[in-house]
Protein backbone atom coordinates (compact mmCIF):
# COMPACT_ATOMS: atom_id res chain seq x y z
CA UNK A 1 0.00 0.00 0.00
CA UNK A 2 2.83 2.45 1.01
CA UNK A 3 4.46 1.96 -2.55
CA UNK A 4 1.16 2.64 -4.44
CA UNK A 5 0.15 6.17 -2.10
CA UNK A 6 2.16 9.45 -1.90
CA UNK A 7 4.83 10.23 0.32
CA UNK A 8 3.91 12.83 3.57
CA UNK A 9 6.57 15.33 3.28
CA UNK A 10 6.73 17.47 6.50
CA UNK A 11 9.45 20.34 7.07
CA UNK A 12 9.33 21.52 10.95
CA UNK A 13 11.06 25.20 11.35
CA UNK A 14 11.23 27.05 14.45
CA UNK A 15 8.20 29.33 13.81
CA UNK A 16 6.05 27.18 10.88
CA UNK A 17 5.76 24.04 9.67
CA UNK A 18 4.98 23.11 5.92
CA UNK A 19 3.28 19.69 5.23
CA UNK A 20 1.32 18.14 2.22
CA UNK A 21 2.20 14.97 -0.19
CA UNK A 22 4.76 14.12 -2.18
CA UNK A 23 4.17 15.42 -5.97
CA UNK A 24 2.24 19.06 -5.22
CA UNK A 25 4.01 21.92 -6.35
CA UNK A 26 3.34 23.85 -2.92
CA UNK A 27 2.74 22.89 0.30
CA UNK A 28 -0.74 21.69 1.49
CA UNK A 29 -0.47 23.60 4.76
CA UNK A 30 1.75 25.85 6.51
CA UNK A 31 0.82 26.65 10.45
CA UNK A 32 2.75 27.65 13.16
CA UNK A 33 4.76 25.46 14.55
CA UNK A 34 3.23 25.37 17.90
CA UNK A 35 0.97 23.43 20.28
CA UNK A 36 -1.53 24.70 23.22
CA UNK A 37 -1.96 22.43 26.00
CA UNK A 38 -4.02 22.20 29.19
CA UNK A 39 -2.14 22.24 32.20
CA UNK A 40 -3.12 20.56 34.96
CA UNK A 41 -3.83 22.10 38.27
CA UNK A 42 -1.46 21.78 41.09
CA UNK A 43 -4.16 20.69 43.63
CA UNK A 44 -6.18 17.94 44.74
CA UNK A 45 -5.17 14.64 45.07
CA UNK A 46 -2.42 12.85 43.46
CA UNK A 47 -4.98 10.16 41.92
CA UNK A 48 -7.06 13.27 40.51
CA UNK A 49 -3.91 15.00 39.21
CA UNK A 50 -3.11 11.34 37.19
CA UNK A 51 -6.70 11.42 35.91
CA UNK A 52 -6.54 14.87 34.68
CA UNK A 53 -3.02 14.41 33.33
CA UNK A 54 -4.36 12.01 31.15
CA UNK A 55 -7.83 13.85 30.10
CA UNK A 56 -5.07 16.99 29.02
CA UNK A 57 -3.19 14.68 27.38
CA UNK A 58 -6.02 14.13 24.85
CA UNK A 59 -6.90 18.44 25.48
CA UNK A 60 -4.96 19.94 23.09
CA UNK A 61 -4.19 22.08 19.56
CA UNK A 62 -1.61 22.64 17.46
CA UNK A 63 -1.28 25.67 14.35
CA UNK A 64 -3.16 28.58 14.15
CA UNK A 65 -6.09 26.75 16.35
CA UNK A 66 -3.33 26.93 19.25
CA UNK A 67 -3.01 30.91 18.89
CA UNK A 68 -6.24 31.16 18.83
CA UNK A 69 -6.57 29.56 22.52
CA UNK A 70 -5.93 32.29 25.24
CA UNK A 71 -7.15 29.70 27.90
CA UNK A 72 -4.33 27.29 27.25
CA UNK A 73 -0.47 27.51 27.41
CA UNK A 74 0.88 27.73 23.84
CA UNK A 75 4.37 25.90 23.74
CA UNK A 76 7.06 25.69 21.17
CA UNK A 77 8.66 22.87 20.65
CA UNK A 78 11.83 23.99 18.66
CA UNK A 79 13.61 26.17 19.14
CA UNK A 80 16.84 27.66 16.64
CA UNK A 81 16.00 25.16 14.39
CA UNK A 82 16.63 22.27 17.06
CA UNK A 83 13.21 20.38 19.06
CA UNK A 84 13.67 20.66 22.46
CA UNK A 85 10.61 19.09 23.74
CA UNK A 86 9.94 15.59 22.37
CA UNK A 87 6.59 15.04 24.24
CA UNK A 88 5.07 17.90 22.86
CA UNK A 89 6.67 17.03 19.48
CA UNK A 90 5.12 13.64 19.26
CA UNK A 91 2.19 14.98 19.86
CA UNK A 92 2.72 17.52 17.75
CA UNK A 93 2.92 15.04 14.58
CA UNK A 94 -0.03 13.54 15.61
CA UNK A 95 -2.24 15.90 14.99
CA UNK A 96 -0.09 16.96 11.80
CA UNK A 97 -0.68 13.25 10.42
CA UNK A 98 -3.84 12.57 11.47
CA UNK A 99 -5.93 15.93 11.42
CA UNK A 100 -4.40 17.69 8.93
CA UNK A 101 -2.88 15.47 6.26
CA UNK A 102 -5.77 12.71 7.16
CA UNK A 103 -3.36 10.02 6.49
CA UNK A 104 -2.99 6.61 8.14
CA UNK A 105 0.53 6.37 8.73
CA UNK A 106 1.28 3.09 7.90
CA UNK A 107 0.08 3.33 4.50
CA UNK A 108 2.30 6.22 3.46
CA UNK A 109 6.29 6.57 2.87
CA UNK A 110 7.26 9.96 5.23
CA UNK A 111 10.39 12.77 4.16
CA UNK A 112 10.63 15.05 7.27
CA UNK A 113 13.67 17.65 7.12
CA UNK A 114 16.27 18.56 9.70
CA UNK A 115 18.56 21.61 10.01
CA UNK A 116 22.28 21.01 9.53
CA UNK A 117 24.33 20.17 12.42
CA UNK A 118 21.73 18.40 13.58
CA UNK A 119 22.71 15.51 16.24
CA UNK A 120 22.84 12.47 15.80
CA UNK A 121 20.64 11.84 18.75
CA UNK A 122 18.11 14.32 17.43
CA UNK A 123 17.55 11.92 14.17
CA UNK A 124 16.98 9.41 16.27
CA UNK A 125 14.55 10.66 18.50
CA UNK A 126 12.70 11.35 15.18
CA UNK A 127 13.19 7.90 13.81
CA UNK A 128 12.34 6.52 17.14
CA UNK A 129 8.79 8.71 17.00
CA UNK A 130 8.04 7.55 13.71
CA UNK A 131 8.24 3.76 13.73
CA UNK A 132 7.31 2.95 17.35
CA UNK A 133 4.59 5.50 17.90
CA UNK A 134 3.34 5.88 14.00
CA UNK A 135 4.18 2.58 12.75
CA UNK A 136 5.31 4.57 9.26
CA UNK A 137 6.70 1.61 7.13
CA UNK A 138 9.87 3.84 5.55
CA UNK A 139 11.29 6.98 6.30
CA UNK A 140 14.03 9.63 5.04
CA UNK A 141 15.47 12.67 6.70
CA UNK A 142 16.63 15.49 4.90
CA UNK A 143 18.96 18.11 5.10
CA UNK A 144 16.55 21.30 4.53
CA UNK A 145 19.56 23.21 2.71
CA UNK A 146 19.81 20.53 -0.09
CA UNK A 147 15.88 20.37 -0.90
CA UNK A 148 15.83 23.90 -0.76
CA UNK A 149 18.87 23.81 -3.63
CA UNK A 150 16.69 21.13 -5.46
CA UNK A 151 14.21 23.30 -5.56
CA UNK A 152 15.55 26.08 -6.73
CA UNK A 153 16.27 24.21 -10.34
CA UNK A 154 13.66 22.70 -12.80
CA UNK A 155 13.19 19.54 -13.33
CA UNK A 156 15.36 20.37 -16.83
CA UNK A 157 18.16 21.97 -14.86
CA UNK A 158 18.39 19.38 -12.30
CA UNK A 159 19.24 16.84 -14.85
CA UNK A 160 22.14 18.53 -16.30
CA UNK A 161 23.87 20.18 -13.36
CA UNK A 162 24.59 18.14 -10.03
CA UNK A 163 23.37 19.19 -6.88
CA UNK A 164 26.13 22.08 -5.97
CA UNK A 165 26.27 25.31 -4.56
CA UNK A 166 26.10 27.56 -1.58
CA UNK A 167 22.66 27.98 0.31
CA UNK A 168 21.64 30.81 2.68
CA UNK A 169 18.83 29.62 4.68
CA UNK A 170 17.39 32.03 7.38
CA UNK A 171 14.06 30.84 8.95
CA UNK A 172 12.37 32.19 12.08
CA UNK A 173 14.61 31.26 14.55
CA UNK A 174 18.02 30.19 13.18
CA UNK A 175 20.11 30.99 9.99
CA UNK A 176 22.83 29.16 7.94
CA UNK A 177 24.91 29.35 5.17
CA UNK A 178 25.66 25.62 3.61
CA UNK A 179 27.77 24.70 1.12
CA UNK A 180 26.76 21.81 -0.61
CA UNK A 181 29.00 19.46 -3.19
CA UNK A 182 27.11 17.11 -5.11
CA UNK A 183 24.12 16.72 -3.07
CA UNK A 184 26.46 16.21 0.31
CA UNK A 185 26.56 19.35 3.06
CA UNK A 186 29.75 19.89 4.17
CA UNK A 187 29.38 20.07 7.69
CA UNK A 188 32.97 21.66 8.41
CA UNK A 189 32.17 24.77 6.14
CA UNK A 190 28.48 25.61 7.97
CA UNK A 191 28.49 28.83 9.46
CA UNK A 192 25.54 28.92 11.93
CA UNK A 193 23.93 32.28 13.33
CA UNK A 194 21.53 32.35 16.01
CA UNK A 195 19.59 35.34 14.28
CA UNK A 196 16.65 35.11 12.08
CA UNK A 197 13.65 36.54 11.44
CA UNK A 198 11.84 36.49 14.87
CA UNK A 199 14.98 38.58 16.21
CA UNK A 200 14.79 40.95 13.49
CA UNK A 201 10.95 41.35 14.01
CA UNK A 202 11.40 42.02 18.14
CA UNK A 203 14.34 44.61 17.14
CA UNK A 204 12.19 46.37 15.08
CA UNK A 205 9.81 46.23 17.13
CA UNK A 206 11.41 47.62 20.12
CA UNK A 207 13.11 50.61 17.43
CA UNK A 208 9.39 51.69 16.61
CA UNK A 209 8.79 51.98 20.53
CA UNK A 210 11.40 53.72 21.19
CA UNK A 211 10.32 56.42 18.48
CA UNK A 212 6.58 56.09 20.11
CA UNK A 213 5.55 54.83 17.01
CA UNK A 214 2.20 52.98 17.10
CA UNK A 215 2.66 49.23 16.56
CA UNK A 216 -0.54 47.28 15.30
Amino acid sequence: MAGRLPACVVDCGTGYTKLGYAGNTEPQFIIPSCIAIKESAKVGDQAQRRVMKGVDDLDFFIGDEAIEKPTYATKWPIRHGIVEDWDLMERFMEQVIFKYLRAEPEDHYFLLTEPPLNTPENREYTAEIMFESFNVPGLYIAVQAVLALAASWTSRQVGERTLTGTVIDSGDGVTHVIPVAEGYVIGSCIKHIPIAGRDITYFIQQLLRDREVGIP
